[in-house]
Order: C-alpha cells, then sequence, then structure tokens
C-alpha cells in the first residue's frame, strides 16, 4: 500500500451484514489512507440508508428494486449516487474510482461481482468463503492471469496469510485451522436432536451474522474453510488439518517442512483480520482490544468429533470429488439452514439434507461463473421440489 500515492479507495460489498457493519468501523479509523467509495446490500433499507449518510459513500447500491425506491427516495438530498439491481454489483467493480473490492456478501452472490472484480484487476479482500468454496478453481486461474492479489478477511486465512509472511522459499507441510467447536461442543447425537434456535444462535465467543453461526455449530463452516484455504494457499486437501480450539485466541498455524509452526493468536474480533486485509501490508494503531495472556491460563485443543458433527466430513468428501460437488454441497447447506432458520427442519437434519443432495447430483466440470451460479439455482430448486 502506497501511502504518498493516494488512499485505497474501497467499494464495499455486503455492508449491511454483520462483516460489513464492522468493516465500515475499521475503514471510519483511518480517513487519511482509506477512502470509502461504494457500499452495497441486498434489500436493508434502513440500515443502508442510515450507513451513507454516516460513512458517506460516493456510490450506493441496492440490488432489491423495492428497497432500491426506499433509499433512493431517502439519500435524494444526499451527494450520493444510488444504483439498482444484480448488475450494478459488477459495474460499480470496474469502475476507476475504486482500486480494492472488499467482498462481505454471503451466500454465492457475490460469485459473479467477484469474478468480474478480479477480472478488472481490482484488488480483492475475501470475507465471502462461498467463492472460493464453489468456484476456487475459476476464481484463482483468472486471479493469476491477472495477476490479483486476494487478501483473506476469514481470521483463519488471516491467520494463516500472517503466519506465511516471509516464508515465500520454506515450503508447507501442513496447514492446521482452529474451530471454537460451537456452542455444542461435546454434545452426543442424542442431544443434538432437541437443539433449539435461540440455542445454536449463542455462539460462545464470536459474534457473526445467524448463517456463519448457524455454519460454526454444525462444523460445515470449517469444512468451508478448509475449501477457501487449499485454494487460497495452493495446499492439497490432505495437507490441512482441523482442531478444536475453543478459547478461539490461536487463530490457525502453518507447519513448515522443518516441523516448526507459526501461528497467529488474538482476541476473538473480526475487526483485526479486516483491517490487515483491506490496509496490507501495512500494521496499523489502532483502538481493538488487546490480548492478554492472564486472562487465558489455559489454552486447549482436542480433534473435532466428525462422526457427531458430519458436515465437516462432507466438505472434505465433497472438494476431494471435486467439479460441481462443492458447488453443490454449499447450495444445499444454504438451502438447510435457511429451512432451520425459518424453524422448518430439525438442526439434525441439516447434514442429512446436505447428504442427499449430494446423493443424487450428477457429476460435472463447470468451465464458468454462470454455470455454477446455475448448478446452485438448480440444487436449490430440486431440495424445494423434494427431489
Amino acid at each position: 500500500m502506497n501511502e504518498q500515492a493516494h488512499k485505497r479507495r474501497i467499494a464495499l460489498l455486503g455492508s449491511t451484514g454483520s462483516m460489513g457493519v464492522q468493516s465500515l468501523q475499521v475503514i471510519a479509523q483511518y480517513p487519511d489512507l482509506l477512502q470509502l467509495e461504494v457500499i452495497a446490500a441486498n434489500s436493508s433499507a434502513e440500515l443502508l440508508i442510515q450507513q451513507a449518510r454516516t460513512y458517506k459513500p460516493n456510490i450506493v447500491v441496492v440490488v432489491q428494486e423495492e428497497a432500491y425506491k426506499i433509499v433512493k427516495e431517502a439519500l435524494a438530498d444526499e451527494d450520493v449516487k444510488v444504483f439498482c439491481g444484480e448488475q450494478s454489483l459488477c459495474d460499480v467493480c470496474e469502475m476507476e474510482c475504486v482500486d480494492m473490492v472488499l467482498s462481505c456478501i454471503v451466500g454465492v452472490a457475490g460469485l459473479r461481482p467477484i469474478y468480474h472484480a478480479i477480472d478488472c484487476g481490482k484488488l480483492i479482500a475475501l470475507a465471502n468463503k462461498e467463492t472460493l468454496v464453489v468456484a476456487g478453481e475459476l476464481m484463482t486461474r483468472k486471479a493469476k492471469e491477472r495477476q490479483v492479489p486476494i487478501y483473506p478477511v476469514d481470521s483463519e486465512h488471516s491467520a494463516i496469510f500472517q503466519s506465511l509472511a516471509g516464508e515465500q522459499f520454506n515450503p508447507i507441510e501442513k496447514l492446521i485451522i482452529t474451530a471454537s467447536g460451537g456452542p455444542f461442543r461435546g454434545w452426543s447425537k442424542e442431544e443434538l436432536q432437541a437443539v433449539t434456535l435461540e440455542r445454536a444462535l449463542k455462539h460462545p465467543n464470536w459474534n457473526m451474522g445467524p448463517k456463519v453461526t448457524i455454519d460454526s455449530s454444525t462444523l460445515m463452516n470449517k469444512g468451508l474453510e478448509v475449501i477457501e484455504a487449499k485454494w487460497l494457499f495452493d495446499v492439497p486437501l490432505e495437507n490441512i488439518e482441523v482442531v478444536v480450539h475453543p478459547q478461539s485466541v490461536v487463530h490457525s498455524l502453518v507447519q513448515f517442512r522443518d516441523g516448526s509452526i507459526k501461528a497467529q493468536l488474538g482476541v476473538p474480533d473480526m475487526k483485526l483480520p479486516i483491517q490487515y486485509a483491506i490496509t496490507y501490508p501495512l500494521r496499523l494503531e489502532n483502538s481493538f482490544p488487546r490480548f492478554d495472556f492472564a486472562n487465558y491460563p489455559q489454552l486447549t485443543f482436542e480433534k473435532p468429533d466428525m462422526e457427531t458433527f458430519p458436515c465437516l466430513n462432507i466438505a472434505y468428501e465433497a472438494s476431494r470429488r471435486g467439479g460441481c460437488m462443492p458447488c453443490v454441497m454449499n447450495a444445499a447447506n444454504e438451502v438447510a439452514v435457511q429451512w432451520f432458520l425459518q424453524e422448518k427442519i430439525r438442526y439434525a437434519e441439516i447434514p442429512v439434507l446436505i447428504e442427499n443432495a449430494l446423493a443424487k447430483a450428477d457429476f460435472c466440470v463447470p468451465q464458468s461463473v454462470e454455470e455454477y451460479l446455475e448448478i446452485d439455482k438448480e440444487t436449490k430448486n430440486r431440495i424445494c421440489r423434494g427431489e
């Protein structure tokens, strides 16, 4: 990051979700280094209006038309342009006034704009797991072709990224991704049958949106992170290990071929990895909470229980099969979590629904973002039809 040239101009996609809200708070701390050019959201009109008035972006994008009308009218007296529709997410990514695209969109909605941003040569800060889970080969190939860096925002991948600093000549033996274990660590299969929505939404360490919180509890979130790490760091699946670390202090580790292990530690706070990604390679002073070893007399580690929580193993297997299978798995998981959040299915039915979708899927190797999106849509429609 060249501080002398100009401020880094950021388009924030998904500004109204948990990660987006925290990203705005981080960007606001560095007005001399960062310029918020764009905020974008699907449909949260009132929050988007509030964000536009508070953080003063030059452009606001609203995907849903009804929400767009509300935002457009409310911001009529503000010095801001308001655009509507999915295509506008891609359009803002190619604007000359944007240097970096920070994607905090949840789900496959992030695929098209991020691929377009990479193709336009923009820097990428990625909080959207699904982009690499669903279309990792396509995305990383395009990034290499366009020589575009992808800076990870997830705490685990940020930890690996930080641990790899200065190690470009030293081969990786293993990546070790930590998991909190979620609110049901140590529970039996029988106990999981009675899980309530309210209980599942109470994560012991992290403040996240509902989708990610449920994924964390089933260990699917960790499965998605394993696949994401495979593509981000070009490491074979068999060299990526998951360990449960309930304190969420060691965010992930890298083991090198000489047996040495490097880890990144810190309090469970997403603002630090957000800051590192959007201001890389700088480490800037901030007001975030500091880690105190005296508050953590014990840091513990254990193997994940993949029999009681099969989603992690499902993710490994889908990635081994490759092709469209991670896309099918992700689509099925999105439906399953949405149905659980709507209390249409029980918690224990989430992995069952995903496994059924994978068993019925026809293997193929998609060649474009549009093909991946079609498989995602087709999978979700098939599940909704009860097939």
